[in-house]
């Protein structure tokens, strides 16, 4: 096994990869991964075997003598072909810290990508920092996410909302109106957390035209108006609420259960899992209870987003 630094003249191969990995999204792919590079050194890695096939990559960045497998992303960790085995594997974790090692890196923040995005099977790799590496778990988030295969009934308090939204005219639908859902989307975090959205308008606008077909804008209108609307990132078998927010009027008229419950319905047989994302903070040590209320209100339950890290 023999790893080599990510460079930019391979984006081409680096983005074929992802695109038939067994455990890779769009997130992976370069064009997302480097509209923030001028905040990241980017340190991502790439495995070849023995006849010199490209079999895992890893999107990471270095912050002095740490490694983060990404630190702005979601989720990381390595992504396999469909060749990975578990031996494989073992090979790959073992080349990658040797790696480390070798450049002077003290520790490693890996977040693997959870399994519920996985095309396939694809957990080698957790297998693999168990044998190798004396890892502690220092974050356990928990995410929401609806079956959509074997769907959760939705509480009568949810019904009953969607219902009310319905009747009194709330209008759901698809929009490319990232200014005006941002306006209320802005104005939400900046009131209650002091904090604008990760992705700034220009940044949003620009990711959802390179990838129009996985990041798409749900609105919700009465009288004209956008009063709600929700930020779904689609991979091959997961929809992913990255953003959710309402006006004060369009929490008064339950906009955002009418957007959900169209939401749950549209992708049902088309996708495997819902994500409603995660309902923690402080590295997953502060449950915000009132929100994960509403989330599992819609027939979701817990998925864990963990984070291991290891010294070298």
């Amino acid at each position: 096994m023999t790893t080599e630094k990510y460079l930019f003249d391979r984006r081409d191969e680096w983005n074929a990869f992802v695109a038939s990995s067994k455990n890779g999204t769009f997130l992976f792919n370069r064009s997302y991964m480097d509209y923030h590079s001028d905040r990241f050194v980017d340190y991502s890695l790439m495995f070849y075997d023995s006849k010199h096939r490209l079999v895992a990559i890893l999107p990471a960045n270095i912050n002095g003598n740490v490694i983060y497998s990404h630190g702005g992303l979601t989720y990381g960790g390595l992504i396999f072909g469909d060749s990975m085995r578990t031996t494989m594997a073992l090979e790959v974790i073992k080349a990658m810290n040797d790696t480390f090692k070798n450049d002077g890196i003290k520790s490693v923040v890996y977040k693997p990508t959870p399994w519920i995005y996985h095309h396939q099977a694809s957990e080698e790799d957790l297998y693999a920092i168990y044998i190798f590496c004396d890892y502690k778990i220092v974050s356990r988030e928990i995410s929401t996410v609806v079956n959509l295969a074997h769907p959760l009934s939705m509480t009568e308090l949810r019904r009953r909302h969607a219902s009310k939204a319905n009747k009194i005219g709330v209008e759901v639908g698809w929009s490319d109106s990232y200014l005006d859902f941002w306006k209320i989307l802005d104005n939400n975090l900046m009131c209650r957390f002091g904090v604008h959205p990760v992705h700034s308008l220009e940044e949003i606008s620009l990711l959802a035209s390179l990838f129009p077909d996985n990041i798409r804008l749900c609105i919700a209108s009465f009288d004209s108006d956008i009063v709600a609307g929700v930020v779904l990132f689609i991979n091959y078998n997961t929809v992913h609420v990255q953003y959710i927010s309402a006006s004060p009027e369009g929490k008064r008229v339950g906009a955002l259960d009418a957007v959900f419950s169209y939401l749950i319905n549209h992708y049902s047989g088309k996708k495997a899992y819902f994500d409603f994302g995660k309902s923690t903070e402080d590295m997953g040590c502060y449950l915000n209870e009132g929100l994960i209320f509403q989330k599992e209100g819609f027939g979701g339950r817990g998925v864990c987003y963990d984070t291991y890290e290891w010294e070298l």
